[in-house]
């Protein structure tokens, strides 16, 4: 199987690039329908494909041919910037610019849960443990949810006042880094507090 690219852009498009050789495989175009393709995300199975598109979330199969999504998810009422599935695509986690996390089931494409975050909220990502999740945001906090206690179990703001706009995690949970608008890196360990969901 060939390395696939997918992006999204300003033309309403999304487009699936075979990586080696360069030639566009697939495209789903978006007639009709305002907002650029802000983030793309697929499942760890490689399976489906979450395009984030102003205020809401479209879920496409990757293997398919059509253009018409599987699911589409909304409730945010601002522009979502973060995507991160559960690690067998059960449900997935939203973060958005009107400062809320939400945890959607694909199964039922409900809300399952939602998180006032108290700021815009830049990126979000799901903890290898699959019971916490880790966010960043506009008001420069890193903040680790668990959710099984359903709140938030610490918070760090490294940076002062200065946005954090991305969080990852190490495959083991065990580190982060962020980094802000300022070019700077910031990595921690990262307190566990609890096993799984």
């Amino acid at each position: 199987m060939s390395v696939i690219l997918v992006t999204g852009s300003y033309d309403h498009e999304i487009r699936f690039w075979e990586a080696w050789s360069g030639i566009c495989s697939r495209t789903i175009a978006r007639s009709g329908e305002s907002g650029e393709s802000r983030s793309l995300f697929s499942t760890p199975c490689e399976r489906l494909l979450a395009a984030a598109i102003h205020k809401k979330l479209y879920i496409y199969e990757i293997a398919s041919a059509s253009s018409t999504p599987l699911i589409c998810l909304d409730a945010h009422t601002m522009n979502v910037t973060s995507v991160s599935f559960h690690s067998e695509g059960k449900w997935l986690v939203t973060g958005s610019e009107d400062g809320t996390i939400r945890i959607w089931d694909l199964r039922s494409t409900q809300v399952h849960r939602t998180y006032d975050n108290g700021a815009p909220v830049n990126d979000v990502c799901v903890h290898p443990n699959q019971g916490e999740l880790i966010s960043c945001d506009q008001a420069s906090c890193i903040k680790q949810w668990d959710l099984s206690e359903n709140l938030c179990s610490h918070e760090l703001t490294p940076a002062g006042d200065v946005p954090i706009r991305s969080v990852s995690l190490a495959s083991d949970g065990s580190c982060l880094v962020a980094g802000n608008n300022k070019a700077w890196l910031y990595a921690s360990k990262v307190e566990v507090s609890r096993d799984s969901l």
